[in-house]
């Protein structure tokens, strides 16, 4: 069983940055890993992804979001730049076995919030 743990949300001023980061727990070889994000009376939505070897990015945050992984230390991050209060939302992070992440990763955090004031 693989847990999920994100940490570094909070609350931002426009044009700032924040670093999100999920622990993950247990065994991951070879996983595929994601951010999603769940804005207020929104659906919940991927933004960034590794997935099959790639990194791939939602239009929204390119240019902007980073995704990377310390496979060392079993953590995923989200380095978050240039934040407009539309990115204001509750961000998970997401993990599944499969080498091409699928439409409805396995394992999921409990969630950080992000809120971006103008």
């Amino acid at each position: 069983q693989v847990q999920l743990v994100e940490s570094g949300g909070g609350p931002v001023q426009a044009g700032g940055s924040l670093r999100l980061s999920c622990k993950a727990s247990g065994n991951t070889p070879n996983y595929s890993w994601a951010w999603f994000r769940q804005a207020p009376g929104k659906q919940r939505h991927r933004i960034t992804a590794i997935t099959a070897g790639m990194k791939i990015d939602r239009d929204s945050v390119k240019g902007r979001f980073i995704i990377s992984r310390d496979n060392a230390e079993n953590i995923l991050y989200l380095q978050m730049n240039d934040l407009k209060p539309e990115d204001t939302a509750m961000y998970y992070c997401a993990a599944d076995p499969a080498w091409a992440l699928p439409y409805n990763p396995r394992y999921w955090g409990q969630g950080t919030q992000v809120t971006v004031s103008s």
